[in-house]
């Protein structure tokens, strides 16, 4: 099972947030207890007012090579576990995410 879905117009991508995690970026892939796999995303952002999610956003696009604008919030704001929705050529997308992923800490794309 993959944290990607594809869709007509760009991606589903399950992530599992880390607030107050000492720096921003991925932190490859795990399996949650149901069998859901996830993207472990770490940010410096605190827990507060939208501020660890907004820089979830940032790093995913970061990370898929695209403006932030084009990824939203589509469940989870208050949870750990959140669903985002990226817009653009899924294949593109899929692409980057995964190899991004698979990169080694601190050495996601730029």
């Amino acid at each position: 099972m993959s944290f990607l879905k594809l869709l007509p117009d760009g991606l589903e991508v399950l992530v599992r947030a880390t607030p107050r995690g000492g720096r921003d970026g991925l932190d490859g892939v795990a399996e949650l207890s149901d069998g859901r796999a996830v993207l472990k995303v770490r940010v410096k952002a605190p827990p507060e007012d939208g501020a660890a999610t907004a820089a979830v956003i940032r790093v995913l696009a970061q990370a898929a090579g695209v403006a932030a604008s084009q990824v939203r919030l589509t469940s989870g704001a208050t949870a750990r576990v959140k669903t985002f929705r990226i817009t653009g050529r899924a294949d593109d997308l899929a692409s980057a995410l995964s190899q991004a992923a698979a990169a080694p800490a601190g050495k996601a794309r730029k």
